[in-house]
């Protein structure tokens, strides 16, 4: 595929919903799923064919729960999401969360494929939104739901999925997001609300291990930790910034870009690369951005002239503009670092690829 030619994939509905694959494989693998308020919503997988003609292969689940608000894959087992989605009966409307087991074998003489399992949580009686269900990076039996003020803590280890704790954000707003923290032995997980960023720590769900209060001056979004260096987060907000933090030192951020135009609503560390971030925003926009003075690449000692000119420097590097309506996703390949996708909410999926020229810079 190359870097001026993406890949386009149209979704039949709108959709907010996208997961790449986490386990290693060789595979480009996205997963992507419909927000439809009729009962029909779709599961699609999307494999990328880069043979001389570079092209997709989809295959289609029926998704019949819900219309999806969030996908998340398993960093343990590659047939393995956690789906997020809401139902509505009548004129109540209520969300449930699920883990979604697909087959090994993707055959079948029917136009929509079946999940091989469905695994709803049980979550009635902790809050109405649920904003996310995330995998433990490194316990496969361990997973987190994010639900109003609480994140609710599962165990998968026995027959069935059960509930072992829960973290309770009393008299604070609602949590709008979370992840696990990939530092400390993944013993914190990581929460946001309103402004502000909190981490708590598992092992004592009443004990509050860092905050950083209005991180940003509008609702943060998102966060994702870098996969390379220890204590570094980046966050996306209403306020249309990302911020790079060193939660050692919660006062200052250490990088920030003001780029986009409206809202961010993902922002992703390269899983190799750490110096290159991706982030997706209401404005339409997918901007690559580059914050090397604050990855793990750094210059060595006493270099050249010319191992200064080779240091990529720090900014804005790409806009991507092949969306029409508010991007809410942008996740990259973990089977090829120069490779992410997009999902708008019309339902339009771009295949992209890191320009040449900054990959080379970094290589070589």
């Amino acid at each position: 595929m190359d870097e001026n030619n993406s890949l386009v994939y149209g979704l039949e509905f709108q959709a907010r919903a996208l997961a790449s694959r986490q386990t290693e494989s060789d595979q480009v693998r996205f997963f992507c799923a419909t927000q439809s308020l009729k009962p029909n919503n779709q599961l699609h997988v999307l494999d990328l064919n880069e043979d001389s003609c570079p092209s997709l292969e989809a295959k289609v689940f029926s998704h019949p729960l819900g219309e999806v608000w969030k996908l998340t894959a398993s960093p343990h087992d590659g047939n393995t999401l956690a789906s997020c989605y809401s139902i509505h009966r009548g004129t109540q409307t209520t969300m449930q969360t699920a883990l979604l087991r697909l087959p090994d074998q993707f055959e079948s003489s029917e136009e929509f494929l079946q999940f091989a399992d469905v695994d709803i949580l049980k979550t009635d009686g902790y809050g109405g939104e649920i904003r996310a269900t995330e995998f433990h990076p490194t316990d496969s039996a361990l997973l987190s739901t994010v639900v109003d003020g609480k994140v609710l803590l599962f165990n998968r280890a026995e027959a069935s999925t059960k509930l072992v704790a829960e973290i309770n954000a009393k008299h604070m707003p609602k949590f709008s997001g979370g992840r696990w923290s990939h530092f400390n032995q993944g013993n914190q997980f990581i929460t946001l609300f309103d402004c502000s960023i909190k981490s708590y720590d598992v092992r004592d769900p009443n004990h509050c291990a860092w905050t950083i209060e209005d991180a940003h001056s509008q609702l943060v979004r998102d966060l994702d930790c870098n996969p390379n260096k220890q204590c570094h987060i980046v966050t996306g907000g209403d306020d249309g910034v990302m911020k790079i933090w060193d939660f050692r030192n919660t006062k200052e951020h250490v990088f920030a870009r003001n780029d986009h135009h409206h809202w961010i609503w993902n922002v992703r560390y390269n899983t190799y690369h750490d110096q290159l971030l991706l982030s997706s925003s209401s404005d339409g926009k997918v901007l690559l951005t580059c914050a090397s003075s604050v990855s793990s690449e750094t210059l060595e000692s006493g270099g050249d002239n010319l191992s200064d000119k080779e240091q990529l420097a720090d900014g804005l590097l790409q806009m991507f503009d092949q969306h029409e309506d508010s991007v809410y996703c942008v996740e990259w390949s973990t089977a090829d670092p120069w490779v992410f996708a997009s999902l708008s909410y019309d339902g339009r999926l771009v295949i992209s690829k890191v320009p040449k020229q900054y990959k080379y810079q970094i290589l070589l």
